[in-house]
């Protein structure tokens, strides 16, 4: 007895779930009341899912990098309109091939945006956030040398580094991830930091001739520590000449020039007379050429040298010399080292004699005035005393492995 009653139970259960799916059981009392069954649950299941909008940076975000992108994502929809604005000002946008939004230009430092996103049933998202205010923003630009700017597309020599000078010192490693340096053909290089705001870059070896050179200093953006930030990218690009090396010997008393691995010139020359002595200030005076790679700062057509430029001020001193015009100079040191006109030294080839500077005859002194190039390589040998880093560009006075350190 206990079995037969649960196979009715069950077939009463049976008998229900007709009803159900079919609207009503022959003999039913409630046929026009149809039970809520399979196809209430399918008509609830068919409605649309509601659309989301989200929008990055998030609301309320603070201190937001200005090269961050405003980015707009939809869910469940697509998007009919999206506004970012900081005041009357308009941020540029468009519509990615995945439905999203996104910024198209840069932001601005110190701003508050409002971000106003639209889906096409009238859904709206509304949010807003501020970017960064630096306590100080800094530049970057491009040196030749501490005299001279690197001029965007000239030719300079085979010595001449990639120089870059910010506007007060910076954090290094940051400043150096935010520069790119792409040659032609492709070399590898180095950083060296001259001070805290001033950093060079070179290759292992002397640039090769018509080697092309393009530098970008992405800072915008960048934070460059102690609250400081970029300001605003910078780049240049410029090309190696010819490869210029000339060799000045304190031996032989001859500078020889090559060019391309060539010999095109040999000149006569005198170099610095040696010894020293104390100038007004107390100052050593070395009267050595300083010797190892130099690189060409610049050139003048006449150049006024007196002994007082370098602290020989006593006329009774035997070292003293008023000032005097002097042809076809070409400096390669800060320290007032030059190759320049001696028509006065009738030593040249025999016997050093100057006070430092390489002294060639008027003709000499012309050829190189006329064709050496800002950046070229003049490398003294055979001298006692070493040129020093900071003394011009004396970046190839170190060897690759240590350069930087």
């Amino acid at each position: 007895m206990i079995q037969r009653r649960k196979v009715i139970i069950g077939t009463l259960s049976a008998a229900a779930a007709v009803a159900t799916v079919g609207g009503s059981a022959p003999g039913s009392a409630n046929a026009e009341t149809p039970a809520a069954g399979p196809a209430k649950l399918e008509e609830k299941a068919s409605l649309p899912l509601p659309i989301r909008l989200a929008v990055t940076p998030a609301g309320g975000a603070t201190g937001v990098s200005p090269t961050s992108p405003v980015v707009v994502t939809v869910e469940n929809g697509e998007l009919r309109e999206v506004a970012v604005t900081a005041g009357a000002t308009k941020v540029g946008g468009a519509l990615q091939a995945d439905g999203t939004w996104r910024s198209t230009g840069d932001l601005q430092y110190g701003k508050t945006y409002k971000v106003v996103a639209t889906a096409t049933d009238g859904t709206v998202q509304v949010s807003s956030f501020a970017t960064v205010k630096p306590q100080r923003v800094v530049g970057a630009t491009f040196r030749a040398n501490s005299n001279y700017s690197l001029k965007k597309g000239n030719a300079y020599g085979a010595g001449q580094p990639v120089i870059i000078a910010f506007e007060r010192a910076v954090n290094k490693a940051a400043a150096e991830k935010a520069i790119e340096i792409t040659t032609s053909p492709a070399v590898e290089g180095k950083f060296y930091w001259a001070d805290g705001r001033t950093v060079h870059w070179r290759p292992a070896k002397y640039w090769a001739g018509g080697t092309s050179i393009a530098v970008k200093v992405n800072l915008f953006g960048v934070k460059l520590g102690n609250g400081v930030y970029g300001e605003k990218n910078a780049s240049t690009h410029f090309t190696i000449g010819r490869q210029l090396i000339a060799i000045c010997d304190n031996k032989t008393h001859l500078t020889k020039v090559y060019i391309n691995g060539k010999l095109v010139r040999t000149m006569k020359s005198s170099l610095g007379k040696g010894g020293s002595t104390t100038g007004a200030n107390g100052q050593h005076i070395s009267y050595w050429t300083t010797g190892g790679p130099h690189v060409v700062l610049s050139k003048e057509r006449v150049h006024s040298m007196s002994s007082a430029s370098y602290g020989i001020t006593d006329p009774e001193d035997p070292n003293y010399y008023g000032a005097e015009d002097i042809e076809y100079c070409t400096r390669i040191t800060y320290s007032g080292e030059f190759l320049h006109a001696a028509p006065w030294n009738h030593s040249l080839g025999r016997a050093n004699l100057s006070h430092g500077c390489v002294n060639l005859s008027v003709s000499d002194a012309k050829w190189v005035y006329e064709n050496f190039l800002i950046g070229d390589i003049v490398d003294v040998r055979n001298s006692p005393r070493k040129l020093q880093i900071w003394n011009g560009l004396g970046d190839w006075t170190v060897s690759f492995d240590k350069y930087g350190h």
